[in-house]
């Protein structure tokens, strides 16, 4: 069975720093490409960032370009982005999501985790 677990969220002030993780199980993990994406309150859901299934290619959202550092340790099943010089306009639920394959297909999945809330306030 699928399961993604995010955990690291927090409250940071703005320019702060946080480091989140996905921990997956229940599928070959190093097989798919993994991505993630944020909800703010009332708002729909945005896709920040992706990489393929190696670590080999990686992107990201416009707003997020230059800050955010998408990484997986396959050994360890194991997503994180680092998000640096954070905005409060960063704040949302962020969701770690399963790609359909190897490479990164923006809004091709199939399974999402429960989420982690980061919170960007003075």
């Amino acid at each position: 069975q699928v399961q993604l677990v995010e955990s690291g969220g927090g409250l940071a002030q703005p320019g702060g720093s946080l480091r989140l993780s996905c921990a997956a199980s229940g599928f070959t993990f190093s097989n798919y490409a993994m991505s993630w994406a944020r909800q703010a309150p009332g708002k729909g859901l945005e896709w920040v960032s992706g990489i393929r299934s190696d670590g080999s290619d990686t992107y990201y959202a416009s707003s997020v370009k230059g800050r955010f550092t998408i990484s997986r340790d396959n050994g360890k099943n194991t997503l994180y982005l680092e998000m640096t010089s954070l905005k409060p306009e960063d704040t949302g639920l962020y969701l770690c999501i399963k790609g359909k394959e190897a490479t990164i297909r923006r809004w091709e999945y199939d399974y999402w985790g429960q989420g982690t809330q980061v919170t960007v306030s003075s």
